[in-house]
């Protein structure tokens, strides 16, 4: 892999490192959602979660949707998601509220 260095920014094939910001822009857009079936909750404290494409780092792989358990009784999840930044896609990671 050839690295090289722009104003401040590490552009490496499709990938663009930010030092400052620690985000990893991807030049390739992620393809869209696959759409799973739901199947049965496995419990009354068990949210779903709808799977997202993560960058393995040579393209995008779809990580399947699953039902997880809340950590607190009103806990809410919010979604992975790609967000259009910089000329490129950034990786936002889904968490609790």
């Amino acid at each position: 892999m050839v690295l090289k260095r722009v104003i401040g920014w590490v552009l490496a094939g499709g990938l663009v490192f930010s030092a400052a910001a620690k985000d990893i822009v991807i030049r390739i857009a992620p393809p869209r959602m696959v759409i799973q079936k739901r199947d049965r909750s496995p419990g009354r404290d068990y949210v779903w979660v709808q799977g997202y494409q993560r960058w393995n780092g040579n393209g995008h792989v779809w990580v399947a949707d699953r039902w997880e358990r809340r950590p607190q009784p009103r806990s809410r999840w919010v979604a992975h998601r790609w967000v259009h930044q910089r000329g490129g896609w950034v990786f936002v990671e889904g968490h609790w509220r």
